[in-house]
């Protein structure tokens, strides 16, 4: 199975998002000591849950394109990078939030 990692860039792009995230946690949590209304946390809960699947899916998406780079041979062909949009945006839009 290969690293998360990805390029430094990429590494870099999760590392931010999961940064800002867990300031969302966090304010989520403060919400719900200062006892805040469930209609004031329920979409920030649906903004912390959105956002770490967007982390699920960029994740998915450096992971299935390196694997079909390792399968096929180094060089980027189109359709090869076509076929991998193609089965990302499947897999995204069928998994669970």
């Amino acid at each position: 199975m290969g690293s998360t990692q990805g390029t430094d860039e990429a590494r870099a792009a999760l590392l931010a998002r999961l940064s800002r995230i867990e300031g969302q946690v966090r304010g989520v949590r403060r919400m719900v000591e200062d006892g805040r209304a469930c209609a004031e946390v329920l979409p920030q809960l649906r903004s912390v849950i959105q956002a770490l699947c967007r982390v699920q899916d960029l994740t998915l998406n450096q992971h299935l394109r390196r694997c079909l780079r390792e399968s096929f041979g180094a060089e980027a062909g189109g359709e090869r990078e076509r076929k991998a949009e193609e089965v990302f945006l499947l897999l995204s839009r069928y998994r669970e939030p």
